[in-house]
């Protein structure tokens, strides 16, 4: 235990300057793009003179310098304000919160499901590489990886939700249903079902490689071999041994495709129509909102940060020489 939260603890630490340099660089990319959000605006109306657009950049705070504006904007964050989207007109912090628990629901189910399906058939495939069960499942995952995420969930849309009607087009919940409790469980579990499983059924394709690819390698390793001249049965020597030891890149790919899979997000709530943090951010872009944009960049980079500090905790419970450095730290 202790070994883990000083892991922990270092790991926490030397976040806090990459969560640093992600708000500086991103806010800095975001202000050297041409127009802002007021350009947007009076564009979506039809125009307006200079004193509106300089009236209207007084308001937001717009007109003063990048520099200003930077240590404003840090300043803000400190106090965990994430300043005022001028898109939407309302708190930034208050649309984030509005739309991110539907994509943690949709992103949390794809990457449980993605992980469990796609270890489970890697063990299987890589309980005797090169068999025709190992063949066919990595064909299959190829396959499956190789297909856009974004033609595969509009194939499944047409299949399930347009041809034989079983699920629902888009949408999270139906709108003013009205339902509670269990039926609204049942409600958003139906919108969900096409979009999470268009998520799984890719990330599933790369766990399943992921983890054949690594229990080939540890089935010639000395401690396997001597488990086998031991007599212990193949299933204890796949459970316990093999199939252990090849989680540990798997749960370190798990880290890395978190980030990759809240973008991946962007275009599955576009074709779903999911009202979550991805068409919140392409909402963003488009209205050139850039406090807005610069809070969705800087939740997701927590987002990641706190998805690898978990990721660090099962590495050290799986692999108790990870985090013994930390020893006297």
């Amino acid at each position: 235990m202790n070994r883990t939260l000083r892991l922990l603890r270092r790991r926490a630490l030397g976040s806090i300057p990459v969560l640093l340099i992600v708000v500086v660089l991103t806010f800095l990319l975001l202000e050297a793009a041409a127009g802002d959000a007021v350009d947007a605006y009076l564009l979506s109306i039809g125009g307006g003179d200079a004193t509106i657009a300089q009236s209207l950049r007084a308001s937001y705070g717009l007109d003063q310098s990048m520099a200003a504006r930077l240590w404003l904007y840090l300043s803000s964050l400190a106090r965990l304000d994430l300043g005022w989207s001028v898109a939407f007109d309302r708190p930034v912090r208050d649309l984030i919160l509005e739309r991110l628990p539907n994509t943690l629901l949709l992103m949390g189910s794809a990457t449980a499901l993605s992980f469990a399906i796609g270890s489970a058939l890697g063990i299987v495939a890589g309980e005797k590489p090169g068999s025709g069960r190992d063949r066919v499942l990595s064909t299959l995952s190829l396959i499956l990886y190789a297909i856009p995420g974004f033609w595969l969930g509009l194939v499944l849309s047409i299949v399930f939700a347009v041809q034989l009607r079983w699920l629902p087009t888009s949408g999270i919940e139906t709108i003013a249903s009205g339902r509670t409790g269990l039926s609204r469980a049942a409600d958003i579990a139906a919108h969900l079902a096409l979009p999470v499983a268009t998520l799984t059924l890719v990330y599933m394709a790369l766990f399943l490689r992921v983890m054949r690819a690594g229990m080939a390698e540890v089935w010639g390793l000395d401690f396997v071999l001597f488990a086998r001249s031991k007599g212990v049965s193949r299933a204890r020597i796949v459970l316990r041994h093999v199939a252990r030891n090849a989680l540990l890149p798997l749960v370190t790919m798990l880290g890395l495709q978190s980030a990759a899979m809240l973008g991946g997000s962007v275009v599955i709530e576009s074709i779903f129509a999911i009202p979550g943090f991805g068409r919140l951010a392409q909402e963003a872009v488009s209205g050139r909102d850039t406090a807005l944009l610069t809070g969705i960049i800087v939740t997701s980079a927590v987002l990641v940060i706190l998805v690898n500090l978990m990721i660090d905790i099962a590495y050290a419970a799986l692999d108790p020489r990870v985090g013994a450095s930390e020893r006297g730290a």
